[in-house]
């Protein structure tokens, strides 16, 4: 895997909040997920890339449902980003290509929970506006292992790059 550049890489974190990590995933568990993604987090921060957290938020609901709440493993940390978001994906109504393209960004690792619904959304838009996408697939996991299979071996290798989170944190410098 070709080395990431620190200064224009961002890990994007999707939808690590109780409801979502709670459910029964496959082919990983929520909890190798979240612990995969605070490597990707940590290793991120260490080299200086920029981490997003985004979190769902059902619209016209207020307040939101107490499982809607992030796991607290993956609190954005001072210097990172938070996001939320009302849709599958976390570009639409929310400045974020705005925000990373300010940053320089032009790299993106993405991870969380659902693998075939949020990470692809934000994998294939991400994609189409001319982000480079990296898709560690074992800090990712679906509703069931073809779900998530089928997403990592037909959708993504198309976008990007789909790595393992070591070989993700090894191309940061970690």
């Amino acid at each position: 895997m070709e080395p990431l550049e620190p200064a224009r890489t961002a890990i994007v974190l999707i939808d690590l909040q109780r409801q979502m990590v709670d459910q029964p995933l496959a082919p990983h568990s929520g909890t190798e997920v979240v612990a995969r993604c605070v490597t990707l987090a940590d290793a991120a921060r260490a080299a200086g890339a920029l981490v997003v957290v985004v979190r769902f938020e059902r619209p016209g609901t207020d307040p939101q449902s107490a499982g809607n709440t992030l796991v607290p493993e993956v609190a954005p940390q001072p210097g990172d980003l938070e996001i939320t978001k009302r849709t599958w994906g976390p570009f639409q109504d929310t400045g974020l290509d705005a925000t990373l393209r300010e940053r320089g960004v032009d790299t993106l690792v993405v991870a969380g929970v659902a693998t075939n619904y949020g990470v692809e959304q934000t994998a294939r838009i991400g994609y189409e506006i001319g982000y480079r996408m990296v898709l560690p697939q074992d800090a990712m996991s679906g509703l069931r292992t073809d779900a998530h299979e089928f997403a990592v071996n037909n959708i993504f290798r198309a976008l990007g790059t789909v790595c393992t989170t070591a070989e993700a944190v090894d191309a940061l410098g970690g």
